[in-house]
């Protein structure tokens, strides 16, 4: 109680009130463009965090998180485009309502789905957060090691109708982590003679081309397609029957995206997606949703902004990221000298929970700024294309330089961002390459001490229970699409 009285003090410095804001204005931008996400904006404004203090670049990099998961259903409702996979769900019946002059209650309702989904979160953060980091206190090298594969596995399994794609992606991602100076026999790993490469390829660096780089260049290729058309915002609040049909959805969903948010590999684009098929199937109007139901705007909201403070959960309590941006967040967090895991509710609780007092004074934050600024908003997604990309790039440009100060990254950037451009058009699921980046390195030291330790025995990724359920959870993962198939032809197959 006296670590939360005093996170809650921390969260509430004017510097960090400060940060909060910030975050989450410039997260709910981002989230709204396009063809941009959060995993985006962290990774362009990452080198603004160096320098800051530790806990203030952890709230500044959760509030953009955050701020995006309410942004990104803007440019869903006012131009049927996505502002990243987590707001998908938001075009089915979000764009429908705005082709019926509901632009604003949409908006309005699917901000304060997102702001009870973000409470609901934070509040079972509260409660499991601690459980689950004395949990991973009994994990060991093997079970860090299945742990890895089963985020890995879970990443590639949701890459439905392009398994193999994902498999490709994971490896790459798993061979880009292997280069450099291997730390236990001292070889130099796929260096081709660059000193530069010696410490390894900065996975920030790739994250920031891939993402940055590679989204606006993607966009680039079809910049002269997009139109432009006013949209009629109509009323900015929304009526009370469309209240009474949204509340419950919220408060089912809410619940339902924040346990799959702690799934490693899972995050707001699933959660999202299930809460809406749910609500759908329980209806007792399912015929309307796609039509301008105001449920399947509000169950997804509420559900992709619990699952990213979800996602925080096994970012912090076990250092392994649940989404693509917590990858991100990741990077960061060992850039600045935070190492997540169990320890860290030990060493610093103080930190963590500065970070969950700081998301409940966000959402609030989040929700007085889009309901508030809808106007000011709809004028954002009207900046010129040709203005805003190049502007994203000059930071990545700027962000990759302040890494190490050497020319030679501003190749690797480039190398990255058409090798992400490339990975767009050929349909290439990006995530299971960034989180293999992340968690290589970590992953093949894991493997190599559990082999050690059991004198090269590998009956030590069978000798406990946990490690037994990781395999067990890392092969019905592998086999879940498989599952759902045959699932849906048998039912297709009945009369």
């Amino acid at each position: 109680m006296d670590t939360f009285m005093e996170g809650l003090l921390t969260s509430l410095e004017p510097i960090n009130i400060m940060w909060i804001i910030i975050g989450g204005f410039l997260g709910t931008i981002v989230g709204m463009l396009p063809g941009l996400g959060p995993a985006t904006a962290v990774a362009v404004l990452i080198p603004v965090t160096f320098g800051m203090e530790p806990v203030s670049a952890l709230i500044l990099m959760a509030a953009i998180y955050y701020g995006a998961m309410y942004g990104g259903s803007r440019s869903s409702i006012l131009l049927n485009t996505p502002g990243d996979g987590s707001a998908i769900a938001a075009t089915f019946d979000g764009y429908p309502m705005a082709q019926k002059g509901q632009a604003g209650q949409a908006m309005a309702i699917s901000a304060v789905a997102s702001f009870i989904g973000g409470v609901i979160a934070v509040i079972g953060f509260i409660l499991l957060a601690k459980p689950l980091a004395d949990f991973a206190l009994k994990f060991g090298p093997a079970e860090y090691f299945l742990l890895m594969l089963l985020t890995l596995s879970a990443i590639v399994s949701l890459s439905m109708g392009k398994m193999v794609k994902g498999f490709i992606s994971m490896l790459l991602g798993l061979l880009l982590s292997t280069v450099g100076i291997d730390t236990q026999s001292g070889v130099y790993r796929f260096t081709f003679g660059i000193p530069h490469l010696s410490e390894g390829i900065d996975f920030l660096i790739v994250i920031i081309g891939i993402y940055a780089i590679g989204e606006v260049l993607y966009n680039f290729l079809t910049i002269d397609e997009i139109k432009k058309e006013k949209k009629k915002v109509g009323k900015i609040w929304f009526s009370k029957k469309q209240w009474k049909r949204s509340k419950w959805p919220i408060l089912r969903s809410g619940p339902l995206g924040f346990i799959i948010g702690v799934l490693p590999g899972a995050g707001g684009s699933i959660a999202s997606m299930i809460s809406y098929t749910t609500e759908k199937q329980i209806s007792k109007k399912p015929e309307e949703f796609g039509e301008g139901a105001v449920e399947g705007l509000a169950a997804p909201e509420s559900a992709n902004n619990a699952a990213s403070v979800g996602a925080m959960i096994p970012l912090l309590t076990m250092g392994i990221p649940g989404s693509g941006t917590t990858a991100v967040m990741l990077g960061a967090l060992i850039m600045l000298g935070i190492r997540p895991g169990p320890l860290l509710f030990e060493n610093d609780p103080e930190m963590v929970w500065t970070l969950v007092n700081s998301m409940f004074i966000g959402n609030i934050a989040l929700i007085i700024i889009n309901i508030l600024l809808v106007g000011l908003l709809v004028k954002i997604l009207d900046t010129p294309a040709k203005v805003l990309y190049p502007i994203i790039l000059l930071l990545a440009f700027i962000g990759t330089y302040t890494l190490s100060y050497s020319a030679i990254d501003f190749f690797l950037l480039l190398i990255f961002g058409y090798f992400g451009l490339l990975m767009k058009v050929m349909d290439f699921p990006i995530a299971p390459l960034v989180l293999a980046i992340i968690v290589g390195a970590d992953m093949e030291q894991n493997f190599r001490m559990a082999i050690l330790s059991s004198n090269g025995s590998l009956g030590v990724f069978f000798a406990t229970p946990i490690a037994i359920g990781l395999i067990v959870l890392t092969l019905l993962s592998l086999f879940y699409p498989l599952i759902v198939k045959k699932i849906q032809k048998r039912k297709l197959s009945k009369p």
